[in-house]
């Protein structure tokens, strides 16, 4: 006598099934039951339909797991779309309309904050004060830009800060200044400390309801769990950790998130055994926090990102700067070794090539030490890596963490970036498919706010590496990925990475975390994968999001 098999409580039929799972076949029908996958197959998995079951007709569309960024500050995100918001345009004549229509409508505020301006927007990449002094004279104001990396201020915060022609420039950031020496009105890296140490400090209300808009965003682009790669931040960097906390605590975090402790980068290794307290204190519920981010670096575009190359000047001739490294590179491999020991994941935060080397470096160090541990060390942004990195990161066990929607042509990177970059690295930037071909594993992330969070829009890139809908020629193509790869990367890829072994692929026993398509990308030209946009996400089997 057959045993029975209890139905399903929702039944996906109709359509294409992207598992993720290198060991699946082909699919087109999922039974989901009690927040988990109960079946995946074809017109079999049918007869577990039961008169309570949920029929969701795919009807041609893509149904693959939920996607995970394992590199984003959805918090910050979430937060910044509250505040004076600059992102989506690059005219500076909308900057300055956005920011005197906030500064209207919050006459209460001691200071104008948010943040989204794009470098290219101004000659050299420098925004100017007197732009902003046009607008709002009397108060001070304090915008990051998109990649958070500067910051453009008004004489008001200059002033308030009492800096001037005389302020040296701090070991870990830069001054702009005009021809006269004064501050032009552009903070770079460390130099924010300047004024940031003055702002208003934000609430545990505003951060908490920055995690709830930032959650309702992420699922509305099918993104099911994440690794915030900023929790418990200092050297003035905000600290968001209590909003994770709170909603993890009253069951208002319905996503799955791992959190990665900030390293700070003004003390040495007598800091590991707070964070060994701080994983204790915010591993509750759906939050873990047993990640540690080093960021090791700064950006390409401000000369701060870490090369082994010199920068070049603007007459292409070498300087002496090879960027910043935040994190002394002699002391990084005994710090790094100390947390794998401790069974920390190690979340790098590595964008010029020296900086990748660190890392793997001290990667090396700690497999030498303490073996081939689980603790899946990754490195995010990877814009420049040495040829002889490459294979490091197969070896070392290390993962490529991508920011595709990055490695495309744009000004940013054609106007403040190829031409001061060491000829040889230019050709060197987001090199995906080498590390595919390298045998590397690969997640993906957005890095949002610093650029969209949309993961389709970034898979579109990385298959085409041009921005969807863009006139420009494709960027550095042989370093694209294929669209499978592109969609693991960004689901199974991520998932590894992030720890969560229990979801990112679509197989029996495995966590329901879903997502619906409008379409199936698979059946159109690579050219219209950015057309694409999420219908459906589910969270342990639950509708979370439907257009």
């Amino acid at each position: 006598m057959p045993i029975a098999v209890p139905a399903a409580d929702l039944l996906f039929v109709g359509g294409r099934v992207f598992t993720a799972d290198p060991a699946a076949g082909y699919a087109t029908t999922v039974a989901v039951r009690d927040g988990l996958i109960q079946a995946v197959g074809a017109d079999d998995v049918r007869e577990l339909a039961g008169p309570r079951t949920e029929i969701v007709d795919l009807r041609g569309r893509l149904l693959l797991p939920g996607f995970q960024d394992a590199h984003v500050h959805a918090v910050m995100g979430g937060m910044e779309l509250n505040q004076c918001d600059l992102t989506n345009t690059t005219d500076v004549a909308e900057y300055l309309r956005r920011v005197r229509e906030y500064a209207d409508a919050h006459p209460d505020l001691e200071w104008i904050s948010g943040g989204g301006w794009a470098m290219e927007s101004f000659p050299g990449g420098v925004p100017g004060r007197e732009l902003l002094d046009s607008v709002v004279p009397d108060r001070p104001v304090f915008l990051s830009n998109r990649d958070h990396h500067g910051a453009w201020v008004n004489s008001k915060a200059l002033e308030l800060a009492g800096i001037t022609a005389d302020t040296p420039d701090p070991e870990d950031g830069r001054i702009d200044r005009a021809p006269d020496g004064s501050p032009a009105g552009g903070l770079q890296e460390g130099a924010m400390r300047l004024v940031t140490d003055l702002l208003p400090e934000t609430t545990a209300a505003d951060r908490l309801a920055g995690l709830h808009r930032g959650q309702e965003l992420l699922f509305s682009l099918g993104v099911t769990a994440w690794q915030d790669a900023m929790v418990c931040a200092t050297n003035g960097y905000p600290d968001v950790s209590d909003a994770y906390l709170a909603a993890a605590k009253d069951g208002s975090l319905r996503a799955t998130v791992a959190g990665a402790l900030w390293w700070d980068r003004d003390r040495d290794g007598s800091q590991i055994p707070e964070l060994v307290a701080k994983r204790e204190k915010f591993t509750v519920g759906r939050l873990r926090c047993d990640s540690v981010k080093l960021m090791l670096d700064g950006v390409a575009e401000n000369f701060t990102a870490a090369m082994t190359s010199p920068y070049r000047d603007g007459c292409g001739c070498a300087t002496t700067n090879r960027g910043l490294s935040f994190i002394d590179p002699a002391l990084l491999p005994a710090y790094v070794t100390e947390l794998d020991a401790l069974g920390f994941q190690a979340h790098f935060h590595a964008l010029g090539d020296r900086a990748v080397r660190d890392a793997l470096d001290a990667v090396e160090a700690a497999r030498d030490k303490n073996g081939y541990t689980d603790t899946r060390p990754h490195l995010a942004h990877l814009q420049v890596v040495h040829p002889d990195d490459v294979p490091r990161f197969r070896r070392l066990g290390a993962s490529a963490n991508l920011q595709a929607y990055w490695a495309s042509h744009e000004p940013q990177m054609d106007d403040l970036t190829i031409p001061f970059l060491d000829p040889d690295a230019v050709g060197r930037q987001y090199p995906f498919g080498d590390l595919r071909r390298a045998g590397a594993h690969l997640a993906a992330g957005s890095d949002w706010p610093v650029t969209t969070p949309d993961p389709i829009e970034a898979i579109h890139v990385a298959v085409n590496r041009v921005h969807h809908g863009s006139d420009y020629p494709p960027f550095l193509p042989g370093q694209e990925l294929d669209l499978a790869t592109a969609l693991t990367a960004y689901t199974a890829g991520s998932s590894f990475v992030n720890h969560l072994d229990d979801r990112g692929v679509i197989r029996a026993g495995k966590v329901a975390d879903l997502v619906v398509l409008d379409r199936d990308p698979f059946d159109a030209p690579a050219r219209e994968i950015g057309e694409a946009s999420v219908a459906h996400t589910y969270v342990d089997g639950e509708l979370v999001y439907s257009a």
